[in-house]
């Protein structure tokens, strides 16, 4: 796992949290992460409290930053208090307890936590929502030097802070970029550069992978066209190391670059390799129907953090999102002693992807279409999604 900057321990009571935390008589539910779906948890929490459990937060930063708007932050649209989910105020409704640690460790076989302070929480009930990473340390074996060299994507709040930085160096000389990783996020990451970047040179590296893979072939012919409308190169290449000035590539060659961005996709965090639970074989939480794992029932995890194992799904913002309601809908049922509910996402989601001058691209299964209209519809979703928990519920 990447190793994130963490505050202080708190309580809901806001004094300081011993190292050896205090373990309470009632049965403990930690929720691991402030992703999406844990969001929406929360926001149902500060609306009416729920019995069962004493409830436990661990996550490291105080607000949660909603990646479907980080391209429109690059881009220069938003600015970046714009872009995030405050977390406090939601905790504060909630009542319940939040440690502001990261997860070193997971033993699910003893049911415990080990956080990077070196103290332990056990659980009765686990829910992981930790969102998308990068893993460093796997990324540097496929790219070394790019720990040393490069600007990781993941976590947001760290790119967050430092992508101003490059703006400024931007404004100063015209910079050349290179964009590893060709899915949607590197897609609308390219496209947004250019929008803040007109005079930068951009390179997408696409790798092995057909552009626009996932999508249907209308989509992927109209993505290509935006991206090369936007005098984006793309280079069908990997990269394989990192070095002052240039990137190496798979093929042997070297590409001139002031600034690499890693914008791979999302990889499974360390610390589950050696945790006891089910992970398919990329490393990710196998979980069943009910988001719940299928190795140890009393773990649920939703996101990009885990695979559903009866079905083919992607983990993507857009099902982290959706997995929100269900999840939310199975935990208070364990609390309860009921049974859970099968989560069956829709066959077609619609996805929107944005092209950095207010432009986007629209694709909902095999139907596809572009325009300002198309930005202007996802930046209303957007904004509504994050009014939906930003401000408190009537």
């Amino acid at each position: 796992m990447s190793t994130l900057p963490a505050g202080p321990d708190t309580t809901e009571a806001g004094t300081p949290a011993a190292r050896s935390l205090p373990q309470s008589p009632a049965r403990q539910l930690v929720l691991l992460g402030a992703g999406h779906a844990h969001v929406h948890v929360l926001s149902l929490m500060a609306q009416a409290p729920w019995a069962g459990a004493q409830v436990t937060l661990i996550a490291p930063y105080d607000r949660q930053l909603y990646s479907g708007m980080v391209p429109g932050f690059v881009a220069g649209h938003y600015a970046l208090e714009d872009c995030v989910i405050p977390l406090t105020p939601l905790v504060k409704r909630s009542g319940i307890r939040w440690i502001q640690r990261s997860v070193r460790a997971l033993d699910a076989q003893a049911q415990t936590l080990t956080l990077d302070d070196g103290s332990s929480l056990r659980y009765d009930w686990l829910s992981i929502n930790t969102g998308p990473v990068q893993n460093r340390a796997r990324l540097e074996q496929a790219m070394p030097g790019a720990r040393e060299h490069a600007l990781f994507i993941r976590p947001i709040e760290a790119f967050g802070v430092l992508w101003p930085k490059v703006l400024e160096m931007g404004r100063t000389r015209a910079l050349r970029i290179a964009i590893v990783g060709a899915g949607a996020a590197g897609m609308e990451l390219a496209m947004a550069v250019r929008q803040a970047l007109p005079d930068a040179a951009l390179t997408l590296l696409c790798g092995d992978t057909p552009l626009g893979a996932g999508y249907a072939a209308p989509v992927q012919t109209r993505l290509r066209a935006a991206l090369q409308q936007r005098r984006i190169t793309l280079l069908q290449d990997s990269a394989s190391g990192v070095r002052p000035g240039e990137v190496v590539l798979a093929s042997g060659a070297t590409l001139a670059c002031d600034v690499p961005l890693i914008a791979t996709g999302a990889q499974s965090p360390a610390w589950l390799q050696a945790s006891g639970l089910a992970l398919d074989p990329q490393g990710f939480v196998a979980v069943d129907a009910c988001q719940r794992s299928t190795s140890h029932p009393q773990v649920f995890a939703a996101g990009d953090v885990s695979t559903r194992m009866d079905r083919s799904l992607a983990r993507s913002g857009v099902y982290a999102v959706r997995a929100g309601p269900a999840l939310a809908m199975n935990l208070a049922a364990t609390l309860a002693g009921q049974p859970l509910t099968a989560h069956q996402p829709p066959q077609h989601t619609l996805n929107l992807i944005s092209c950095g001058d207010r432009y986007a691209i629209a694709s909902w299964g095999t139907y596809s279409a572009q325009g300002r209209w198309v930005w202007w519809i996802k930046d209303w979703i957007d904004r509504r999604f994050l009014r939906r928990y930003r401000e408190p519920a009537p």
